[in-house]
């Protein structure tokens, strides 16, 4: 009997599998041997007789371990964590699950963007302090603003950006994007450049979006060069993951006021620590990392494992296969 192991394991509830989630594939899929374990301690034990493996991260030795493995699912969008060559030279297929996220992350990034057009972050706190700021908030740059008419500048054009884009369209607003392949198409946006011109989408927006995959090439894609690019009244947003950041210097330009302001909802080590010097930044909105959260996430998952499940049991190919040598 081909066996399904789950191994899905956070600090954070709404990251685990559900109960609900094993017993209805054990329903759908009564030809399966199915696999939930409430934590890591069995991984080891396991994985050695496992075809199908649902999880965040498998160590190499596992990997070699794992005789009967032939595919491996994260309930992430992001796999760089699984990118050890023992994965990527072998045949294991590995999918992701960037269009469970993508769309929820996108609908994050549009109330990002109006938080900070209206300045919602110091209206809240002035409501706590009491006080009716209007001329306050008038004052204090970047000013109050529509968005529609405003650039967005997206650094990625995929699960993320292709709703972005649809949205800030509605919206009224300009698309600029980068991707690595142009030649695929806008999806929408107004303009698309290649990563060479990746400096245009930082020079010409008034919201940069980051959204792309951690490679070697897209680490500390937002530095100090680029920073340096944007308006004094345009802001960064990252929705992608931490290493996309160079913080450092996302922290000077905005103690130093050069942009109008951030919002990050991801960062290189998680949770943020409290003694981070991020929380105390002017103009800095923190989100603890709930872009991809809503209570219909593990339905998503569902529709998209359990379509995958099928196709795997009939020969079919995969949906949201990772390009291992890509990394995304």
């Amino acid at each position: 009997m081909m066996k399904l192991l789950i191994a899905v394991h956070h600090f954070f509830d709404q990251w685990n599998a559900p109960e609900w989630f094993s017993q209805r594939l054990g329903s759908d899929f009564p030809q399966l041997e199915i696999v939930h374990l409430p934590d890591y301690k069995r991984l080891d034990a396991e994985i050695p007789d496992a075809e199908i493996v649902i999880a965040w991260s498998i160590r190499p030795e596992q990997i070699k371990a794992a005789r009967k493995l032939r595919w491996i699912h994260s309930p992430a969008a992001a796999v760089h964590q699984l990118m050890f060559p023992e994965l990527a030279a072998s045949d294991i297929v590995l999918t992701n699950a960037r269009e469970v996220h993508g769309p929820v992350v996108a609908e994050h990034v549009m109330a990002l963007i109006f938080a900070l057009a209206k300045k919602i972050p110091g209206s809240v706190e002035l409501q706590q302090k009491h006080v009716w700021g209007q001329q306050l908030l008038w004052d204090e740059r970047p000013r109050v603003r529509e968005v529609a008419g405003a650039t967005v500048g997206l650094v990625g054009l995929g699960s993320i950006g292709r709703p972005v884009v649809k949205s800030a369209k509605a919206l009224g607003m300009r698309v600029v994007a980068v991707r690595e392949h142009p030649e695929k198409g806008t999806d929408g946006a107004d303009v698309v450049f290649g990563p060479a011109q990746i400096s245009e989408v930082f020079r010409q927006a008034d919201y940069v979006v980051l959204a792309a995959p951690v490679t070697d090439s897209t680490k500390a894609i937002a530095d100090a060069e680029r920073l340096a690019l944007m308006k004094p009244d345009a802001c960064l947003i990252n929705v992608g993951r931490g290493p996309l950041v160079d913080e450092a210097a996302l922290a000077a330009a905005l103690r130093a006021r050069k942009i109008g302001g951030a919002a990050l909802d991801v960062f290189p080590k998680e949770p943020l620590a409290a003694d981070s010097p991020l929380w105390d930044l002017p103009n800095l909105l923190i989100t603890p990392h709930t872009a991809a959260l809503t209570d219909k996430l593990w339905e998503r998952h569902y529709v998209l494992f359990s379509e995958n499940l099928r196709r795997y049991l009939a020969g079919q190919p995969l949906l949201a296969v990772v390009d291992k040598r890509k990394g995304y």
